[in-house]
């Protein structure tokens, strides 16, 4: 896998396939990233398991935070790493040891180890490095261009509207 470059298939065919999120290193603090783009994956449908240490047992965004992935009620679909890139090698590590595994990893902007990567897509892992699954959702359902931003899509087919506010989808149902 080349990881400097993520065809639309690739990044898509994840966000769709995926309905259940651990967030490695989740804020409570709503000037955070790791908090907004908690509250956006939430408002998209996907089911998100706050994890932090220093939180755990309190509530952000109504979703209980766990103190380690070993505490989750079950193998989440995607691990959302908000650490640095030596502690994403690590978690990376801790999740193959324990033969729990996600059918992806997911490290966020600035985040990135190479072996980890090849490791983890050695278990058969999906791996993305260096970017954010609300950027991407965003730039992909059109709805970032609502911001001006250029999403490098151009269409003239208009995004089918979901329930919600403002929220348009990717592709179908996130719920089933």
């Amino acid at each position: 896998m080349n990881h400097d470059s993520y065809s639309d298939a690739y990044i898509s065919g994840i966000l769709d396939e995926v309905k259940t999120v651990a967030m490695i290193g989740a804020s409570a603090n709503n000037v955070r990233p790791s908090y907004f783009v908690l509250k956006y994956l939430l408002a998209k449908g996907y089911e998100v398991w706050p994890i932090n240490p220093g939180q755990a047992g309190k509530e952000i965004l109504g979703q209980t935070v766990h103190a380690s992935l070993d505490e989750l009620p079950d193998v989440p679909d995607m691990i959302d790493i908000f650490r640095n890139s030596d502690a994403a090698g690590q978690i990376v590590d801790k999740v193959l040891e324990s033969g729990r595994l996600p059918k992806v990893i997911w490290m966020q902007l600035t985040v990135r180890h190479d072996e980890a990567a090849k490791r983890a897509e050695a278990a058969g892992i999906k791996v993305v490095m260096n970017r954010c699954p609300k950027i991407e959702y965003g730039r992909l359902s059109g709805e970032i261009g609502w911001a001006g931003v250029n999403s490098r899509t151009l269409s003239s087919k208009r995004p089918t509207l979901k329930a919600g506010f403002q929220h348009r989808g990717l592709s179908g149902d996130k719920s089933g």
